[in-house]
């Protein structure tokens, strides 16, 4: 396959202020096979109008309405119009590297299918980034530059929404964006995984991602934490939890609390471990917390890590290391 077609899908709303310097990167790009299928979901600034001058000038870019509501349809109208043998998505506040779009294409034509080329990313604001964010970007980077970021999946979205790109068939084998599950980036994440696609390791940053108060994923309830603790249990029960062993749970914080309930929903069993001496002993959803000692006396336990602190966790690392456990197959962090 010589000089693909790369499809890129955009949703926008009320984003008009940022709109420019986002087409204006991918109309800079340095490879010129692509189509932009940029979707209004419902704005109430002018960004169709501003959009409709681009593709005026631009055969290349595509606009059009969104006839459902929220980023998923929007993006189903978007694929649904694409014609690529790439597809790759892009948020409309955002910046791509001019070099993007090239390297992902260099690096899908030399693997083949079944890989997933994705890029580092770097945080910009106005305000400046907030330490939390800096850490994001420094863990996320770090993954992405080994294509290890499977391995720690279960803690955070490992493949930013804007910086991926798969191949059409493999992107159609993975459910597209049929599924109607928020957040959308993370079940398509998830997706990747589940089907296999290998990450392409990568040390450039292709994308600039913007911070900013009124972003989506600030402000929108669909990325609430209990929409990602909802994602990532519902794929450990469906990919890596075995029925045959005995299931734990670390912690007793909010997180581990939502796990709990979600366990008992689906009627899974769990033993519910903490360190807490004020807890320890006490029921909580009539499930008596123990000791964390007590994994000790179960045959082969798979272990549901909910405990936020840093040192804590290492601490539980060491300890489950200690007894010939490892990661992503006995024990599975989810922050």
């Amino acid at each position: 396959m010589q000089n693909p077609k790369v499809s890129i899908c955009i949703p926008f709303k009320d984003t008009v202020h940022f709109l420019p310097e986002c087409l204006d990167s991918i109309l800079n790009q340095t490879y010129k096979n692509w189509e932009i299928l940029a979707v209004n979901d419902h704005s109430s600034d002018y960004g169709f109008e501003l959009l409709g001058s681009y593709a005026d000038k631009d055969h290349r870019i595509k606009v059009f309405n969104n006839s459902g509501k929220g980023i998923i349809p929007a993006l189903r109208t978007a694929y649904k119009h694409s014609s690529g043998d790439f597809i790759t998505r892009m948020d409309s506040d955002d910046i791509m590297k001019p070099y993007r779009l090239e390297t992902m294409v260099k690096s899908l034509l030399k693997s083949g299918k079944s890989h997933a080329a994705v890029g580092q990313v770097k945080y910009f604001s106005d305000r400046g980034i907030s330490n939390g964010y800096e850490r994001y970007e420094a863990w996320l980077n770090k993954l992405t530059s080994k294509g290890a970021n499977y391995s720690e999946i279960y803690k955070e979205c490992v493949i930013p929404s804007p910086c991926w790109m798969v191949y059409r068939e493999d992107f159609e084998a993975c459910g597209a964006f049929r599924p109607n599950r928020y957040p959308e980036d993370y079940d398509l994440t998830f997706r990747f995984y589940e089907k296999g696609l290998k990450i392409i390791p990568c040390n450039e940053v292709l994308h600039l991602w913007r911070d900013y108060d009124t972003r989506t994923s600030r402000t929108h309830e669909h990325y609430a934490q209990n929409y990602f603790l909802d994602i990532k249990l519902h794929y450990f029960l469906k990919l890596d939890y075995d029925k045959n062993r005995p299931l734990v749970i670390w912690g007793a914080g909010s997180k581990g609390k939502t796990i709990a309930q979600g366990l008992l929903e689906q009627q899974t069993d769990f033993t519910w471990l903490c360190d807490n001496p004020k807890k320890i002993g006490k029921n909580i959803y009539e499930k008596e917390l123990v000791h964390f000692e007590a994994l000790k006396n179960l045959d082969n336990p798979q272990s549901i890590v909910t405990v936020a602190n840093e040192d804590a966790q290492q601490e539980i690392k060491g300890f489950l290391s200690g007894l010939g456990q490892q990661p992503m197959l006995d024990y599975f962090f989810f922050c």
